[in-house]
């Protein structure tokens, strides 16, 4: 299940879900923000008075994410990033008196995204050095903390939105997303039974011309050959690389007397 329950079908959780960054300081940060936003499937970036965008460090620090810059809406305050939205939470380390009540990243992203049903919902970031203001908490239903070391708590702007949009994507996939690796998969399909079959019996005929095993003696020889290839699941390359080498093995021994250095082997 990847979608909210009651949710749009035509909409995925995460593509309700706007990323606010409050009066940003270092346009390198915007940036860096959506690379982290874009890895995890996220793609509205709102953006509050920033001091510098558009801007180059921006493009730069973005590698890649610069269709999420070139999409960015620009506000002119919290209010206005956060109209129409049914739910917003305010990411702060900070507790506070008075305000929304708090909650850890992971619980915060299962109810973000449960929350996408209803409608638009919101993450917002303050200032680097100062955060969000009371007034902003205020304009919020929750307060989100990532549960960092307490000795140290000190997270870069990107960093935080990184760890948010992780979680989101973990909820939004009931903590199963699909893989995002492209590279062709190292596993091939299971071999058929018909070929391992023709693999044993590749397998008995060099055994039995190379002298390691006595036709007339073969004792537990074969079933435990076969126990153990059970236990391995031969995929269909697994099975050519061995009868490769079982080629290869009739090749050299063709023609050649091969002196028998076992008898098989016994229980």
């Amino acid at each position: 299940m990847n979608r909210a329950a009651g949710a749009d079908p035509s909409h995925l959780p995460l593509d309700r879900v706007r990323i606010v960054l409050s009066h940003t300081s270092h346009p390198g940060n915007i940036g860096a923000a959506a690379r982290a936003m874009k890895t995890m499937g996220l793609t509205r970036l709102l953006l509050v008075n920033p001091k510098r965008f558009p801007d180059a460090e921006a493009i730069a620090r973005a590698a890649g994410a610069d269709d999420l810059l070139a999409a960015a809406r620009v506000c002119r305050s919290v209010d206005e990033a956060l109209a129409d939205t049914r739910f917003a939470c305010a990411v702060t380390a900070r507790q506070r008196n008075l305000g929304p009540p708090p909650l850890a990243a992971r619980a915060a992203a299962a109810e973000i995204v449960a929350r996408t049903g209803d409608g638009e919902v919101a993450l917002l970031f303050g200032n680097e050095s100062a955060g969000l203001s009371n007034v902003e908490v205020q304009r919020c239903q929750r307060t989100v903390f990532i549960p960092a070391n307490p000795d140290y708590g000190s997270l870069n702007l990107a960093a935080a939105v990184q760890v948010l949009a992780y979680e989101l994507r973990l909820a939004a996939f009931d903590n199963d997303p699909p893989p995002c690796s492209r590279t062709v998969a190292f596993a091939s399909p299971p071999a058929s039974l018909q070929d391992i079959e023709r693999f044993y019996q590749h397998l008995e005929r060099v055994m039995v011309c190379s002298g390691f095993l006595d036709p007339q003696r073969p004792r537990r020889l074969l079933p435990k050959l076969r126990r153990l290839f059970g236990r391995a699941a031969l995929e269909s390359d697994e099975i050519n690389i061995l009868r490769g080498l079982l080629d290869a093995v009739e090749r050299q021994s063709h023609g050649r007397r091969v002196d028998r250095g076992h008898e098989g082997i016994d229980d």
